[in-house]
């Protein structure tokens, strides 16, 4: 990899399904996607070396997925588990996406990605009915701010202003956050259907009020923290409409790499021997190990029993009774 860059993967709630380990292992950029198809119970390309996702059941897969990227800050004081970001660069869950149009094509599940400050907006299956009254362009964003019923209402905006562009673009994130699960709540029904559900979301207002004021400015501070309180309140609402069995989230990253890098290779490493192992260590495992040695095991013990059970059975068998064979050739016999 080309290295650490500041960014932080944050995972706010999780079901009892999905099983992630508290460590400080650094997870590459570009596998963010493969974390969130493994933990849909999706298959990936390549092996996921990670040690911070854990075999979970593999019978009871999560409804939902929540993925929330922030711009333009290194970390975020969420609660949960978080993990270093190595190589930060552009990811999307489109693969994800794919596998779930492929998978429940008939089910037409809810797939959502959206990001407001570009006004960028992908709604399939389910999703084009419930989010249609869902503001997703800046005009729409900055006249639902005003409403009676917006977060402006309750929201302490503390040094933020209503009246700078800036700071109305960063609320009107926030409002969005709001909308989708007052209006997912109107259809509670499609959380408890059987085809998972894809919600990814990409923030950079916060981004917008520290290039505005900087980030040792108060406004920054009382941004950090009223989108902290935020993605909190979403995450726990979004997890309680789904009964407790959605992932949520959380990217922060102060800027991306290039996409366009490239990992090179010396063509002197080919002439380099390889090093043995000098303590003769056993290679690690991955994570089916678990799962093919218990079906082998497990087969191999229903085999024996089948096996045991079949061979006593044969072996006190009466042959003038219990086979048909023999008892229509002693018919015969009688006849003859």
């Amino acid at each position: 990899f080309l290295g650490v860059c500041g960014g932080e993967f944050s995972i706010l709630r999780s079901p009892q399904s999905v099983v992630f380990r508290d460590g400080s292992w650094p997870i590459p950029g570009e596998r963010i996607p493969d974390v969130a198809a493994l933990t849909m119970g999706f298959s990936v390309e390549e092996d996921l070396p990670w040690p911070g996702l854990a075999v979970g059941d593999l019978f009871h897969r999560p409804r939902a997925t929540v993925l929330v990227t922030v711009k333009g800050v290194d970390k975020l004081p969420v609660k949960g588990f978080s993990y270093p970001i190595e190589n930060a660069v552009p990811f999307s869950l489109d693969s994800v996406a794919n596998a779930i149009h492929s998978l429940f094509s008939e089910e037409t599940p809810v797939v959502l990605q959206l990001a407001p400050s570009e006004e960028r907006v992908y709604m399939v299956g389910k999703a084009n009915a419930v989010f249609e009254d869902l503001s997703v362009t800046l005009r729409q964003l900055r006249n639902r701010l005003f409403q009676d019923n917006s977060i402006l209402s309750s929201l302490p905006l503390n040094s933020l202003s209503r009246n700078n562009e800036v700071d109305l673009l960063f609320l009107s994130e926030l409002q969005v956050l709001h909308d989708i699960a007052s209006l997912l709540s109107r259809h509670k029904h499609l959380a408890k259907d059987h085809s998972p559900d894809l919600y990814s979301l990409e923030l950079s207002g916060l981004e917008e009020v520290g290039k505005r004021y900087g980030e040792d400015s108060q406004q920054f501070k009382d941004a950090s923290q009223i989108l902290v309180d935020s993605l909190q309140k979403f995450a726990d609402e979004m997890f309680n409409l789904y009964g407790g069995n959605a992932v949520v989230e959380v990217v922060a990253v102060k800027e991306f790499n290039s996409p366009f890098s490239r990992k090179t290779r010396s063509i002197l490493q080919a002439s380099q021997p390889k090093k043995e192992n000098p303590y003769n260590l056993a290679y690690p495992y991955n994570y089916d190990y678990s799962v093919i040695f218990n079906i082998v095991l497990w087969m191999m013990i229903g085999l024996a029993l089948a096996v045991i059970v079949i061979s006593y059975n044969l072996w006190n068998m009466d042959p003038g009774y219990d086979s048909i064979i023999y008892r229509m050739t002693n018919q015969k016999i009688r006849m003859d």
